[in-house]
């Protein structure tokens, strides 16, 4: 019995201590650090993640908004098309209606939808009278496009691409948007 009570005692320590390790560096942090409940009516701090939505914490489309989101027009493989943080394309998804996302939870981690605080600005050739925000269900606020909720796409790496064009995912189809407000065409 003696013997077992060490034993117990020794994994607890271990436990506690993290088996040793003081390099924190690459160990993964607990998912619920970063995944707040989609419902908490609570804004985020400058550099915490959007409530409900969890992805590493480095990825700037995931970050809750610091200002107000700039909507611009760059060129894709799809013509020109509607980007934001970093030039990431941003997309419409069919499902949405009457300016109401439909989008939460794990469709909003592969989804994120384009956040802003305070109304976001229209770059050169965005339609500014098109450019509006809704209230989302978790509380923040989500930048439309001709009454489009807008998202980008998990999987787009970097500004230009389109991985996201034409997607059957989660019960609806997702287009890049065109500055008219319009889906892209292939």
């Amino acid at each position: 019995m003696k013997k077992l009570l060490c034993a117990g005692a020794v994994m607890a320590g271990l436990l506690a201590s993290g088996c040793g390790s003081s390099d924190n560096s690459s160990s993964p942090v607990a998912a619920d650090e970063y995944n707040a409940s989609p419902t908490s009516p609570a804004s985020p701090t400058e550099g915490e993640m959007s409530p409900g939505y969890s992805a590493s914490p480095t990825s700037p489309i995931m970050m809750a908004p610091t200002g107000p989101a700039k909507i611009e027009v760059a060129d894709t493989k799809l013509g020109k098309v509607l980007v934001g943080l970093e030039g990431r394309t941003l997309y419409l998804f069919t499902k949405d209606k009457a300016g109401t996302s439909m989008c939460t939870g794990a469709c909003a981690t592969a989804w994120p939808p384009a956040l802003t605080l305070g109304a976001p600005t229209a770059g050169t050739s965005v339609k500014p009278e098109l450019l509006k925000t809704i209230k989302r269900d978790d509380g923040m606020t989500q930048v439309t496009y001709n009454d489009h909720p807008l998202y980008y796409y998990a999987k787009d790496e970097k500004a230009g691409d389109v991985k996201g064009q034409d997607m059957k995912d989660f019960g609806g189809e997702w287009y890049a948007v065109t500055p008219e407000g319009k889906k892209a065409k292939h």
